[in-house]
């Protein structure tokens, strides 16, 4: 016989399963599984060590990038020079460790210099008014040129005494994982608590569903906002120091185009554009999906130049069930 108890527990369960079905997290690490199963069948290659190894690590790159842009993509903001930043601290701490300086301190030296770059963002998007659409892509081009000059355009190889130190940190493992996946995984935990249950993560959501109520009920939003940029760089400052010692040379093309690739993700990922939706594990969810279907297009012959045509599809396709999503509700 069937209780009211029963009633309610099923009731739950439903409900629970219909709240989790609807996120598009749960969608876009469905198809991240699908893809990988799906090229586990049809080539030799993927499901290989050596593949994964490579996947894991490449992903990791663009996961902790993609936290900083959730973040200001979640505020209602844009950052277009998360690229440049990624050259930029990987060339200062290439630069100061190739002239002797150990890396204990080129290493915070760099994120640094990829700070400075989101706090000039973030005041003058917060306190100068400026869009940030035009703000950042005007970071874009002058912290690449900045990294040009640090290094006289050359590529730069020889990372002094602690040489070895930097390959390890940005291209070595500990059990068989890369250790930039480590990074990514105690970033993507940090930054998710401080989302679900710090002050700040609230006010930033709060920012992004609507920055006059966030004003009136007297939320900094000035201040946040400086904040929010400094996070994205110091991110893609991050990346950049442990894309350097993977690379183990850094040249001023560093880290060109990533802008798109890291939107994408985050925009997959269930980042809303409009602002007030995002989180860090939708970020490396929509991350592993884009370096799934690059590896993909690898493998299977096709041509890297339509790489680009399938992450704008996926950006497309992600706005617009964001879109349908919020129509129904």
């Amino acid at each position: 016989m069937t209780t009211l108890d029963d009633v309610i527990a099923r009731s739950e369960h439903r409900s629970w399963i219909s709240r989790v079905s609807s996120r598009q997290l749960f969608w876009v690490f469905i198809a991240a599984v699908l893809a990988c199963l799906a090229l586990s069948i049809l080539t030799d290659s993927f499901a290989t060590e050596r593949n994964l190894f490579n996947v894991a690590r490449n992903f990791a790159f663009v996961g902790i990038i993609a936290i900083g842009m959730t973040t200001v993509i979640a505020s209602g903001g844009i950052d277009l020079s998360v690229g440049s930043t990624v050259v930029l601290s990987a060339m200062v701490i290439s630069v100061t460790m190739e002239g002797g300086m150990p890396f204990l301190l080129a290493f915070p030296l760099a994120l640094l210099s990829a700070l400075l770059v989101g706090v000039l963002n973030g005041v003058l998007v917060a306190y100068a008014g400026m869009p940030p659409f035009v703000v950042t892509l005007g970071t874009l081009s002058a912290a690449r040129s900045l990294a040009m000059v640090l290094s006289d355009n050359k590529m730069i190889w020889n990372f002094g005494p602690d040489h070895d130190l930097l390959i390890w940190v940005g291209g070595g493992s500990t059990l068989g994982i890369p250790h930039p996946l480590y990074v990514l995984a105690a970033l993507a935990l940090v930054m998710s608590l401080i989302f679900r249950w710090t002050r700040w993560g609230q006010h930033l959501l709060a920012i992004g569903s609507n920055e006059n109520a966030a004003i009136l009920t007297g939320i900094p939003v000035r201040r946040m906002k400086v904040s929010i940029y400094g996070v994205s760089a110091l991110t893609a400052g991050l990346a950049g120091v442990l894309m350097a010692g993977w690379l183990g040379s850094v040249t001023t093309n560093l880290g060109q185009g990533m802008e798109l690739t890291v939107i994408a993700a985050a925009v997959i990922g269930g980042a809303n554009l409009a602002g007030g939706e995002g989180n860090a594990l939708g970020a490396v969810v929509g991350a592993l999906l884009i370096e799934v279907i690059r590896n993909s297009l690898i493998l299977l012959g096709i041509s890297t130049f339509w790489q680009g045509m399938f992450i704008g599809t996926f950006i497309v396709v992600a706005v617009a069930f964001d879109r349908v999503r919020h129509f129904r509700s």
